[in-house]
């Protein structure tokens, strides 16, 4: 048994060697349509696999509220004004804003506030722009964030904001590539501040920074809220001051509205995905009744923009895997033709093979063996160049690629599948011929 298939193996790569040009030119569709299965699903996997990064960046479940920084005073005039005719002023979005939210809103799990500085971190004479982040623990907790190294802010530092910080992967690179960063110190804008953590590092492709809202993590300093409010700044305890000012000036003379919220962003994170929008609309009317009826800030659900964005890779995905799937049958449809045209031409072969005791099961076999040989080494010419494929649309458009063994041994079996399917009809057709006018054939 084993010689006999032996045999017929060696007859059928006998035939397509004998016939390079014709075996590679019918294996085209194979190979295109392998390496466009293999380049969709390690491009889809890849993009699967960002969005589900994306997602622990911006958390699970959160609503992010972020202030309106800019806001002209014949906007303030027209939404917001008493019955005093007298302008309504908005304290703007503080940590009273999160303490309320906390404690009226139910079904809400954590808050995370944070204010953010653009400015500058020195170390041994080298000098790099960066963003100081004041949080507090929750935020490592609503953004999934680890420790490479060091600890975590305990009650002291927070409480009583100690000059103490954690800083991103990048940072550490950076400012301490040699050496251990922690219990060392670093001047971010014109404070020194301890080291206590660095942040383990997190990819994060630079469109989702602009898309989503996200910042470089990896290039920030982190310090507990209330460091920055006693160290840096707190812009809630000059607001009144600035708005008067404004009110006084002349409206030649106003320039851009102060920034006059004490926090750049306020993440809230609810304990089920069912009461996201219920939860923003409450949200909505709470702030705008704590600031005066003047809607200066923003809320967003990252989560359904994310959704969408997963949603629209799918189909996106789906359209070209059929595209593939369209590629794979057009080769098999390319082999069954060559096949054919084959079986006419060996006419004569397969008679003399009968006339030497060859049975139809072995003259099939044949056959299946040679188109099965095809798409098989089509396959793998089309692995290759699908891994390429991916590589170059990866380097090229910034997108990740992630090849799988699956998708590799799928292309495998759909190949070898299309060989044995779309050389059934021919091998079938090439042992039903009866030998004696196999022989006569001309």
């Amino acid at each position: 048994m084993i010689k006999r298939l032996a045999t017929n193996f060696s007859i059928s790569l006998e035939a397509v060697l004998a016939n390079k040009l014709r075996s590679f030119l019918t294996a085209l569709g194979i190979i295109f349509g392998v390496s466009a299965v293999i380049a969709m699903v390690s491009i889809g996997s890849g993009a699967q696999q960002e969005i589900m990064d994306q997602i622990k960046l911006v958390g699970v479940n959160n609503i992010v509220v972020k202030p309106i920084v800019e806001q002209e005073e014949g906007q303030i005039e027209e939404n917001a004004s008493t019955e005093s005719g007298k302008k309504n002023l908005s304290t703007g979005l503080t940590i009273y804003d999160a303490e309320s939210i906390q404690k009226i809103i139910p079904g809400i799990t954590r808050i995370s506030p944070e204010i953010i500085i653009d400015t500058y971190v020195t170390r041994n004479a080298f000098r790099r722009s960066a963003k100081l982040v004041g949080v507090d623990n929750t935020y490592f907790e609503v953004s999934g964030f680890d420790l490479s190294q060091g600890k975590f802010f305990n009650d002291e530092h927070i409480r009583y904001g100690r000059a103490v910080c954690i800083i991103g992967n990048n940072i550490k690179s950076r400012f301490f590539s040699e050496e251990d960063p922690i219990g060392k110190k670093i001047k971010v804008g014109d404070h020194w501040l301890k080291v206590i953590g660095v942040l383990s590092e997190r990819y994060i492709s630079k469109k989702f920074i602009s898309n989503l809202g996200i910042r470089d993590y990896n290039m920030d300093v982190y310090t507990p809220l209330n460091t920055v409010l006693i160290r840096y700044e707190n812009r809630n305890l000059i607001t009144d001051a600035k708005i008067k000012l404004f009110n006084r000036t002349a409206p030649e003379e106003r320039e851009e509205f102060p920034n006059y919220h004490q926090l750049d962003r306020l993440t809230i994170q609810v304990q089920e995905t069912e009461q996201l929008n219920g939860i923003a609309q409450v949200l909505s009317k709470l702030l705008k009744r704590k600031h005066n009826e003047i809607v200066d800030y923003e809320i967003s659900i990252p989560e359904m923009l994310l959704k969408q964005q997963q949603r629209t890779k799918s189909v996106f995905n789906f359209v070209l895997g059929a595209i593939a799937a369209i590629s794979l049958l057009v080769g098999g449809i390319g082999i069954m033709n060559i096949m054919l045209a084959s079986v006419l031409e060996r006419i004569k072969e397969i008679g003399i093979r009968k006339a030497v005791g060859a049975k139809r099961k072995d003259i099939a076999f044949q056959f299946i063996l040679e188109a099965v040989l095809i798409s098989f080494s089509g396959g793998i010419v089309g692995v290759i160049l699908g891994i390429l494929i991916a590589f170059f649309i990866s380097n090229l458009a910034e997108i990740p690629t992630i090849i799988s063994i699956f998708s590799i041994l799928l292309s495998f079996g759909v190949a070898v599948s299309i060989g044995i399917i779309f050389g059934y009809t021919p091998a079938r057709k090439a042992a039903a011929q009866d030998p004696i006018l196999s022989l006569r054939y001309e």
